[in-house]
């Protein structure tokens, strides 16, 4: 099967899967780094090693058509920062690869709350793609339980794994889970994640922030110390007793800031100045 794929390194065990079942790339769609989520260099050498076309600017119709003409079935999508063209005039499929058990979890990164909001079960699901995002019928899916103290950079290692369970599996029988597959129905969007739920506030109890810290990790918390605003890529918190007024720095060693909050204390031991300020 000759396939184009998007996708960045966070896709790279399911680009290699596919290659390894036999699938025959003939072009790489990515995007450029802009920051973590879009970290694309271990991709990127491996399509130039395989001698593989990339191109990271924004996916046009006319792309499609010079999909077509290069000999593209399939278009894979791991992730990809723009909306996908109309393909169905040009290539007999495409499917996209969701970092969710769907229908539930809709939208462009549904980790974060997959860990906010105390899931015990997560997954990645392929399927068709159709107008509306995330929606088109289900070929398969990959599920594995979410531990209590699941960090964003556990349950994404925990994704790519599964993507590569799950792509191996379509890659060898594809044509019939492609006709096999099921409407997902009615489902739930899950809109990127604001602002606001990446602040700490250390006028909530422990186990928020706690949740804060494991849901979001190296994407950033936010937190305001002693007037300023910082961003947070590691920490923890613990509860205990004390008398100190919920957001002030109560202990400094060296990078480490512990700061009090309603129940208990929060050590911030990673963390940057905003850019902002």
């Amino acid at each position: 099967m000759h396939f184009a794929f998007t996708g960045c390194d966070r896709n790279l065990k399911l680009f290699e899967t596919l290659i390894q079942a036999g699938w025959q790339p003939v072009k790489l769609f990515s995007a450029p780094e802009i920051n973590l989520l879009s970290a694309n260099k271990a991709l990127v050498a491996l399509a130039q090693l395989k001698k593989i076309p990339i191109q990271l600017s924004k996916m046009m119709p006319s792309d499609m058509q010079d999909l077509k003409e290069a000999g593209c079935e399939v278009l894979v999508v791991g992730s990809y920062n723009w909306r996908i063209p109309e393909w169905r005039d040009s290539l007999p499929f495409a499917i996209n690869f969701h970092p969710a058990p769907l229908p539930m979890g809709r939208g462009p990164y549904p980790m974060v709350n997959a860990i906010l909001n105390d899931h015990t079960r997560w997954g990645i699901t392929c399927h068709k793609i159709e107008r509306e995002f995330d929606t088109g019928a289900i070929l398969d899916r990959e599920l594995f339980d979410i531990d209590e103290d699941e960090t964003h950079e556990s349950l994404n290692i925990k994704l790519q794994m599964a993507a590569g369970r799950l792509g191996l599996r379509i890659a060898h029988q594809f044509i019939n889970s492609w006709q096999a597959a099921t409407a997902q129905g009615e489902g739930q969007y899950w809109p990127l994640f604001t602002e606001e739920e990446r602040t700490l506030h250390f006028d909530q109890p422990v186990a928020r922030i706690q949740k804060q810290l494991r849901a979001f990790g190296q994407v950033e918390c936010i937190a305001d110390v002693n007037q300023k605003r910082i961003q947070v890529k590691a920490g923890f918190a613990w509860p205990e007793p004390h008398t100190h007024q919920s957001g002030s720095v109560v202990h400094v060693n060296g990078m480490t800031v512990v700061i009090a909050c309603v129940d208990g204390y929060v050590a911030l031991n990673e963390w940057h100045l905003s850019p902002s300020l």
